[in-house]
């Protein structure tokens, strides 16, 4: 039975259903995981009775099992994570991009918000395009090295030391992600457009929206499976 003081990561590992009710409520499960429900909840200003008990309704009747990644190979996850999560990323910011531009161009002198939504984004593209290139290039390729290795084998070289550093790294910089989107909902007030709002500035909203879901999915594989994963099998050596 899920309480109000087990971790909000916590209840993602141990209920895969559990992600699809945090997505509806905008519960943080991957970057802001580490807090409580309960003080998860106060923060988004959310009755944590009502979380929980759409928590075990979802448990009751979940969705179409997702894939157990935990149990799954770290280079089948490092692989799915590149294919799936850092391909959209790539595709779909430069597309978030012209949709602020023209958002802006037509709406930014009567809604505020926008200049600094696009700001923001634009931010978010320049840290993530890093983001990805430090995984993909070093990251993922060691993890991957050390999957091979084996338990008790011989370590693969690197040039950051223990693995633990770059994932430090990395998680630092997925929380800094994470706020960049925050603050970008807040800002729209849930993404949520004025009333009168042409197609454009829907699909931009939507668009973000869409993008923060991924978001919280790929950096949930990656804090909570991919990289404690790492630390442990290297700790076997």
């Amino acid at each position: 039975m899920t309480t109000a003081t087990q971790t909000v990561r916590e209840i993602a590992l141990e209920q895969p259903s559990s992600i699809r009710v945090f997505e509806h409520y905008g519960i943080d499960y991957c970057c802001g995981g580490r807090k409580p429900l309960a003080e998860a909840c106060a923060a988004s200003q959310i009755e944590v009775d009502a979380v929980i008990a759409a928590l075990e309704s979802a448990a009751i009747d979940p969705a179409p099992a997702a894939e157990d990644w935990s149990r799954r190979p770290m280079e089948e996850l490092a692989a799915h994570i590149v294919s799936k999560h850092h391909s959209y990323v790539k595709t779909e910011l430069p597309r978030l991009a012209v949709l602020a531009q023209k958002v802006v161009r037509r709406h930014g002198e009567t809604q505020a918000e926008l200049p600094a939504i696009q700001s923001l984004l634009a931010q978010l593209d320049e840290e993530l395009t890093q983001h990805l290139v430090k995984e993909e290039a070093i990251l993922f390729p060691y993890i991957v090295k050390l999957e091979r290795a084996g338990a008790g084998g011989s370590m693969p070289s690197s040039c950051f030391g223990t693995v633990a550093n770059p994932i430090r790294m990395m998680t630092q910089e997925h929380d800094a992600a994470g706020a960049l989107l925050a603050e970008m909902r807040r800002l729209s007030h849930n993404f949520t457009t004025p009333q009168d709002a042409c197609p454009t500035y829907h699909a931009f909203y939507d668009g973000l929206r869409e993008f923060e879901q991924d978001l919280h999915q790929h950096i949930h594989l990656e804090n909570n499976i991919l990289f404690p994963r790492a630390i442990e099998a290297e700790s076997t050596r």
